[in-house]
């Protein structure tokens, strides 16, 4: 399998980088990137899957779990925003995608 890229952006990047990458499914690693972010207090990280056990239904419904946790978490601190790059070089913001548009990133 080819690696997957995620790229988040957010004050707890780090730990939801870090909460990805534990789901039971998944494998892969992480780096803070290097760039600069715009605002102050944004942490960015671009994660790489290089595995996946299981279904990508499944795989799909914990990444969009996952994120969810992350998004509306109403205290403390937050993700931004998150963008998963496929193997094809497609890119989808998980703001609003379904669980069709993940998986099809995953298998692609």
């Amino acid at each position: 399998m080819a690696e997957i890229r995620l790229a988040i952006e957010g004050e707890d990047a780090i730990a939801a980088t870090e909460a990805l990458l534990a789901i039971p499914g998944i494998s892969g690693n992480y780096k803070v990137s290097s760039e600069a972010p715009e605002r102050e207090g944004v942490i960015a990280t671009v994660a790489s899957i290089v595995g996946i056990v299981g279904g990508a239904i499944a795989i799909a419904e914990q990444i969009r779990k996952w994120y969810q946790e992350y998004k509306q978490k109403q205290s403390g601190k937050r993700i931004e925003k998150v963008l998963i790059v496929g193997r094809n070089g497609r890119r989808l913001l998980l703001e609003d995608a379904t669980l069709e548009e993940i998986r099809q990133i995953l298998e692609s």
